[in-house]
């Protein structure tokens, strides 16, 4: 089960799963492109409708992809994000990328516990502002660092049953989530000068991470968070408020 499957690194992922033989259920807040998306997967897909602010919605999309069959590996990737300096963020601004980033997280880490069989695997999508801080980014770099501690509880609680859970920590990837960053001008030339391989990133990047992460080739690692952004954690983060303040201000 993938939430968040119907884009970006959450597609991809779904695409790589499927292709080792899994049958894949894509589930999303955009019920119709979770559709459309298992559609084109043909029978090695199925799609439910799951909105990760809301319990019973994410309750309700576990115990359909239960019925299917036995659940093994369940991956989190919805997300988004709300620039904004801390002197002016707006709170609901703040609530809303905690909600879906975080609380988000944990409800489907908390229905995955409920549904999964033993010896499954968890996979949340963190990010690289979970380790490394960035102007404008308050809410989703402290969201994505609670959702790298969340993974550690989780795998110390879920070891008993050989369940494994672990993150993998994008940095910039080519997805539906930044395509803003390209209007700011400046910014994502700025991001590329600080990843030493000198280039964004695929969500093929992340999904091939992810398939290894919830195969028996990684039978033996749990609690783990991977970097998976071309080395960026290495030099620093872009000035994402300088650089939008110079748009709003020219």
């Amino acid at each position: 089960m993938i939430v968040g499957g119907a884009s970006g690194i959450g597609l991809a992922t779904a695409h790589a799963l499927a292709a080792r033989g899994d049958h894949v259920v894509i589930a999303d807040i955009n019920g119709q492109a979770a559709q459309q998306r298992a559609a084109e997967l043909g029978e090695a897909a199925s799609a439910v409708t799951a909105d990760v602010t809301d319990e019973d919605s994410v309750a309700a999309a576990f115990a359909a992809a239960r019925a299917a069959g036995p659940l093994r590996t369940v991956v989190s990737c919805a997300g988004l994000s709300v620039i904004g300096a801390i002197p002016d963020i707006e709170l609901a601004g703040w609530q809303t990328t905690i909600d879906v980033c975080l609380t988000g997280t944990m409800l489907v880490i908390k229905h995955a516990a409920r549904t999964l069989d033993d010896g499954g695997s968890i996979v949340a999508v963190s990010s690289l502002n979970g380790r490394q801080p960035g102007t404008a980014m308050a809410a989703y770099c402290s969201a994505k660092a609670g959702v790298l501690m969340l993974v550690q509880v989780a795998a110390l609680e879920l070891a008993a049953r050989g369940i494994r859970v672990n993150a993998v920590s994008p940095g910039l990837v080519d997805t539906p989530l930044v395509a803003g960053l390209a209007m700011v001008p400046g910014l994502t030339d700025e991001y590329l000068e600080n990843t030493p391989l000198g280039r964004a990133g695929v969500p093929d990047d992340i999904a091939d991470a992810v398939e290894f992460l919830t195969s028996q080739r990684a039978a033996w690692i749990t609690g783990s968070a991977f970097d998976i952004n071309g080395g960026a954690h290495l030099k620093r983060y872009p000035d994402v408020l300088g650089k939008v303040q110079a748009l709003t201000e020219g």
